[in-house]
């Protein structure tokens, strides 16, 4: 596609065979690697795999508004708070950082120069920007990052719980609503916490047992979802994306309509 106009729209690279994945990134298109987490509790509502559907809707559209190629997702990250829970997967910092520099790296050895990551994860936020110095220090390529929490205050909404039930749950009601259980929505207040009016932060590990120096939480909810709904979800999906857009097109240029 060297030569040829820029599509408007964008691709999968797992849909594409290895002879279009080289001219597409030969032609500087963007890659967008979305990390999401497959197997993360999320309290008794919503499924494990939360994260990776909302990053994947969120790249979803990115792809139908611009000429990005999106990458497949990762879905195993660093999730220490949560790693008590059954089903629940987590990798050591270490090991999920250099997950994420090897990939990167393997994009950049194909010829890409332009990579974003699509971060849904708030403990993966910090060893991300440990992959990123790395990829900056060996190669000279500054990949940058969206992390999705972060993202979506131009939807207007007063989240009544801004640490991830309500939020979470108005996401996944606009993208998939038959996977939240509606019956168990009153399960999500997390219990108060001794320690919650500090200023000095602590490691948190949440628990359904009592485990020493651990914070019980028997339901695994990181917030009260009874305020969540579909709308919500649809205003701030639509938010996000229009953010990470007008974001890419001003570092890139190139990327506008």
């Amino acid at each position: 596609m060297t030569n040829a106009v820029k599509p408007r729209t964008g691709f999968r690279l797992a849909d594409l065979t290895w002879m279009e994945a080289a001219d597409l990134i030969g032609d500087d298109l963007p890659v967008v690697l979305p990390i999401g987490a497959a197997a993360r509790a999320h309290g008794p509502h919503l499924p494990l795999g939360t994260d990776r559907l909302v990053v994947e809707a969120v790249a979803e559209r990115l792809l139908a508004a611009m000429p990005v190629l999106v990458a497949p997702t990762i879905g195993q990250g660093y999730h220490p708070e949560v790693m008590d829970y059954p089903g629940s997967q987590h990798l050591e910092a270490g090991t999920f950082t250099a997950l994420v520099t090897e990939i990167i790296e393997g994009y950049l050895r194909h010829g890409a120069e332009r990579v974003l990551l699509l971060n849904n994860g708030p403990s993966t936020a910090a060893p991300l920007r440990l992959a990123t110095q790395t990829i900056l220090q060996r190669h000279g390529i500054q990949v940058v990052t969206a992390d999705l929490a972060l993202l979506g205050d131009s939807c207007g909404i007063d989240w009544a719980d801004p640490e991830g039930g309500e939020r979470d749950t108005s996401l996944l009601l606009a993208i998939i609503p038959g996977l939240v259980r509606l019956d168990r929505l009153s399960e999500t207040a997390m219990p108060e916490s001794d320690a919650a009016d500090l200023q000095l932060h602590q490691p948190v590990r949440l628990t359904p047992e009592e485990r020493p120096g651990a914070q019980l939480n028997r339901s695994g909810a990181t917030g009260d979802a009874t305020a969540a709904t579909a709308e919500k979800g649809e205003k701030l999906l639509a938010a996000i994306v229009d953010e990470i857009v007008a974001d890419m097109r001003a570092l890139w240029p190139d990327l506008q309509p």
